[in-house]
């Protein structure tokens, strides 16, 4: 199967970028869509022309390092499919693809496909603790979850931080993002001493990068490859809400 590839070359953040495109030969159907750039790359290489830079490590939709666009669709547009685990069967012999990072202000680009979204990790750090006795090994039964909370938290849980959201949205916004992980936590009995800070720490985490508004378009959902509900987003401001009037004194 012989591909043309047309992808965003862009050295930094700060040096303009542009497509160019090449031609991959030889693709098989087995192949996943990193092992066919690993394919590229590697002629690249022989020909001493710098490779394509994008981010992987997993390769298994687990890290969620791989995220680029790929025709103008986070992911490649399989439903709850990461770009390492894309199957080259999905495309044909001859067709054109084209590749391009992430398209928001707060993801700035590294190089060519990678992009930096150490926004997402400044967010779980403004919130992202519980508080749990120490000492001796509890009892795995001493705090009992309520089977709705547990299937709650591990949906929340799913979420990867790849960024696809973000990349999706037409604001550029990472409601679906923040709510994961603030539901995540939120849901839990071990999860209540700093339910409110948590939601007001992390929200505000998110308010000072510049990510855009949510306005409710639902393309975040339509691309998350673990397929993480946009309710969540309602979860959390309810909780900001409650946390806000809870806490309006201090």
């Amino acid at each position: 199967m012989n591909l043309t590839l047309k992808i965003w070359r862009q050295q930094n953040a700060k040096a303009s970028g542009a497509f160019v495109t090449y031609q991959v030969q030889g693709v098989t159907p087995d192949m996943s869509f990193l092992e066919m750039l690993d394919l590229l790359n590697e002629n690249l290489q022989a020909k001493a022309e710098p490779p394509v830079a994008f981010e992987h490590d997993c390769r298994e939709g687990i890290c969620g390092a791989c995220g680029f666009l790929i025709n103008g669709v986070a992911h490649g547009g399989r439903r709850g499919t990461t770009v390492c685990q894309l199957s080259m069967r999905f495309f044909k012999d001859g067709d054109s693809v084209t590749l391009e990072p992430w398209r928001a202000r707060a993801f700035p680009v590294l190089r060519d496909l990678a992009v930096d979204r150490s926004p997402f990790d400044r967010i779980i750090q403004a919130g992202g603790f519980i508080t749990a006795p120490t000492g001796g090994a509890p009892e795995a039964n001493n705090i009992l979850v309520p089977k709705d909370s547990a299937e709650t938290a591990f949906d929340a849980a799913a979420c990867i931080g790849c960024g696809a959201c973000v990349a999706a949205c037409p604001n550029a916004a990472a409601m679906l993002f923040t709510a994961a992980k603030v539901t995540h936590l939120n849901s839990l009995p071990q999860g209540q001493p700093q339910r409110d800070r948590r939601t007001l720490s992390m929200v505000a985490a998110m308010t000072n990068e510049i990510f855009g508004s949510c306005t409710n378009h639902g393309e975040c959902e339509a691309v998350c490859p673990k397929k993480i509900p946009i309710e969540f987003i309602g979860k959390m401001n309810r909780d900001l809400i409650h946390a806000t009037l809870h806490h309006r004194g201090d």
